[in-house]
Order: structure tokens, then sequence, then C-alpha cells
């Protein structure tokens, strides 16, 4: 897969951070000395765990080099290491597991997420932000788009269900507090809300087409956004988001 882009990505940085503040909120931790920040990115996320725990030894994690090095020059103080999500590997038990909008991109969650709790300390807490929009319009409308055009399913796949991670963190040993949130996006327009998704959700169809490819995919993704989504009095349209949210304790 082709780099990530961060400044694409920072395009809506403070919409992307504001549910990562949130789910900081509940972790209900003074005593830190190691935090790990899984799915790292252009460091928005470290910089808030960096904020709340200026003493800690902080680790941002993120398989892409472009992100690393936006959230180095960001964030001096942090260590910051190359590595997919499923083999990282912490040299020490960690007082917080961070992953704030990153473990939707990976995959069996059946076993990743016992094998996180594993890299906690006892009374350590995993924290975990998703996307759950994987029904709502503006995912199921790329899966459409695609098919009319004869390409393979290449996006994430949908979530486990609530139940599921339940049982998943509290047979890992975990006090769990589970909760969902659906976010209304104020878009000045339905391009807007390609531009979000080119950096997240739009990109493992995007990577493989060339340019004439990728311009006759977003000219039907931008038509059924245009039929699907009304615009609101003022001209904007509300993109509807919801996110899953999850912090584990391991006792």
């Amino acid at each position: 897969m082709a780099d990530w882009d961060p400044s694409l990505y920072l395009q809506f940085a403070q919409e992307r951070t504001r549910p990562a503040a949130e789910l900081l909120a509940r972790v209900a931790k003074t005593e830190v000395n190691y935090v790990a920040d899984l799915g790292c990115g252009p460091g928005n996320s470290t910089e808030l765990l960096h904020r709340r725990w200026p003493r800690a030894r902080i680790t941002g994690v993120d398989n892409s080099p472009a992100m690393l090095e936006k959230a180095r020059h960001a964030l001096p103080d942090c260590d910051f290491v190359e590595s997919d999500i499923s083999n990282f590997a912490p040299e020490q038990p960690l007082d917080v597991l961070y992953a704030n909008a990153s473990l939707q991109w990976v995959t069996d969650h059946h076993a990743l997420l016992p094998k996180l709790v594993a890299h906690l300390a006892v009374d350590g807490v995993l924290a975990v932000q998703m996307p759950d929009n994987w029904q709502e319009p503006s995912h199921t409308l790329m899966r459409e788009v695609a098919k009319t055009l004869g390409l393979a399913e290449s996006g994430r796949q949908a979530l486990p269900d609530v139940l599921s991670y339940y049982d998943i963190l509290s047979n890992a040993g975990c006090e769990v507090d589970i909760w969902r949130t659906t976010y209304f996006h104020p878009m000045a327009s339905h391009e807007a809300i390609i531009d979000w998704l080119s950096a997240t959700g739009l990109r493992p169809y995007l990577q493989h087409l060339d340019d004439a490819g990728q311009q006759a995919f977003l000219s039907r993704y931008l038509k059924r956004l245009q039929e699907t989504y009304p615009r609101q009095q003022n001209g904007t349209v509300l993109l509807a988001f919801p996110r899953l949210f999850m912090v584990a304790r391991r006792v």
C-alpha cells in the first residue's frame, strides 16, 4: 500500500483529534511511566498523551515512514518506532496502551486484543477508539462503486459486535467499559467528504488505480454521495460518523 499522506490526514485534524481526547479523558490513571500509542500517525494523538503524562516514556508506533517523520519533528521528547501493530512488542509492561483510530486496519481482533492486553502491567489500561462506520453510506457507497466498476473488494472489514468485544476483553482478564458515539460533522460540500476519506477509507480503493481510474471512481462516488447526503439549510452537509470506544483495565 502506498504510504499515508500526513498533510491530507491533518486537513481534518480537529475532527480526528476530538475522539482521541474523549477516549483519553476516560482513562483514570495518574501514576503512569510507560505508554505506547499504536497507530500514532503524525503524532496528534501522541501529543495528547505527552500533555497528560509529561514525565512518562511515550512510544508512538506506526508502519508509515511519512507519518513517523512528521511525528518525530512535532514531538522530539517522545520515542517513535516503525512497526505493524500486530508485531509490536514493548520492552517492558505498559501502564497505558492507547490505540486511536488504528485497530480497524488490523484483522482478527479475537487474537489481537488478548495479545495487546498481555503487554499491560497489572492495573494497566488498553484504550481503543475505532470508526464504526462500515454500514454508513460513506462506506457502503464505496463498496457499491467498486462493484459497479468491477473492482475487487479492498476496503477494511466490519468490526465484531460489542458483545464479542466485551467477551474478548473480559476473558483476557479485564474490567471493560464500552460505549459508542456518533459525531455529525458539518462538511462544506460533498467534495469535502471525499477529501476526508481520501486520507483513510478510500485509500485501499484508489491506490492501485491510475489517474483515469481514480477519476472514474471518484466521479461515481461523488454522484452517489450527492444523491444520499442532503444539504442543510445553510448549505453544509452533515457527515454521520459513529465511533466505538473501549477502555479495558487489566486486573
